[in-house]
């Protein structure tokens, strides 16, 4: 679905078949200054619900806080948690978005609009009592970051765009360029699984996982993170995914089906905009830095070994690139 949801099935799927496909992964790194538990959390009220809110850092220390929005739809924020290594230098937001990881789940796909997920932003930094942040979306997130940045709010200090879905379309036709250059095996089982019932579910997880661990993931989280995510709630509402995107990440047939946010790009300030993508990113990172260069003033960086979610496969290299970006926009 799109660049900014995190794995869509984020790490979902193992057995036997999969592993045999993927064969062992190595094991990604916590950063030496990442910070596990949070300084500080609360619910914060929002149309449908509450959302899960955590802080790392004093939101008061003078700097911009920034925000991380997860992917999905329907991952959670546990994958961030690297980037809270940041928070020695400025106060680190990670939240849940409804019916995501320890938010509120009604369950009602009455909330499940890109218009209502933007709302949250705003609801969560009068919340904390923000007066400016910078603002990062990944995949799904970026596209949610995209809609709020191009409404120009005052808040904003700078928008970080990292594997954006931006056009469904075009998602679409670079998921089939990727699949296409999978093992002719994995290849003829993704295109055969888009029709139920051509193969058993173990079989079509098998080959979309042996997909994810191209250009998805490339490394396993550490062994701390991983406790993390095994301890929430939810680390993946599938409910939410399938009804705003589908099956998998190169199959759209829900609410996003039809999304085009390309001319929400004209309205970006490309100057305090950061496109990303990594290095093996199923948002590939040609038509990434193909969006950048249609934002007069927009940069783009590519981040080596690294897959779709950054954070995770190559945190150290993603927060050099954070770093210097976020204290110029200050």
């Amino acid at each position: 679905m799109a660049p900014a949801m995190l794995s869509r099935r984020m790490f979902v799927g193992t057995g036997a078949a999969c592993l045999a496909m993927r064969g062992e992964a190595a094991t990604g790194s916590l950063l030496p200054a990442a910070q596990i538990k949070p300084d500080r959390e609360v619910m914060v009220p929002v149309q449908g619900g509450r959302v899960y809110v955590r802080i790392n850092g004093d939101v008061g220390n003078g700097r911009p806080p920034i925000v991380f929005l997860h992917g999905g739809p329907g991952s959670a924020h546990w994958y961030f948690l690297n980037a809270t290594a940041l928070a020695n230098d400025r106060a680190v937001i990670l939240y849940d978005q409804l019916d995501s990881g320890r938010s509120d789940h009604p369950g009602d796909p009455a909330n499940w609009t890109v218009a209502r997920f933007v709302s949250e932003l705003d609801a969560i930094r009068t919340a904390l009592g923000v007066k400016r942040w910078h603002v990062l979306g990944a995949s799904w997130g970026g596209t949610v970051a995209l809609e709020y940045a191009a409404l120009r709010p005052p808040a904003l200090a700078s928008v970080i765009l990292q594997s954006p879905l931006v056009s469904t379309e075009i998602w679409l036709r670079d998921a089939k360029r990727l699949k296409d250059a999978m093992p002719a095996p994995i290849r003829k089982l993704l295109y055969e699984c888009d029709t139920q019932g051509a193969h058993s579910q173990a079989e079509c997880n098998a080959a979309t996982d042996a997909f994810y661990n191209r250009h998805v993931h490339l490394m396993d989280p550490p062994p701390a993170i991983a406790a993390y995510k095994a301890a929430l709630p939810r680390s993946f509402s599938a409910d939410v995914y399938n009804h705003l995107w589908g099956r998998a990440e190169f199959t759209a047939s829900g609410v996003l089906k039809d999304y085009d946010g390309r001319p929400l790009l004209g309205k970006l300030d490309g100057r305090r905009t950061l496109f990303v993508a990594g290095e093996h990113d199923e948002a590939i990172p040609a038509t990434v830095d193909g969006f950048a260069k249609s934002v007069p003033g927009a940069t783009f960086r590519e981040i080596p070994h690294a897959a779709h979610t950054i954070m995770n496969d190559n945190p150290a290299a993603f927060l050099a690139v954070l770093r210097p970006w976020l204290a110029a926009h200050d």
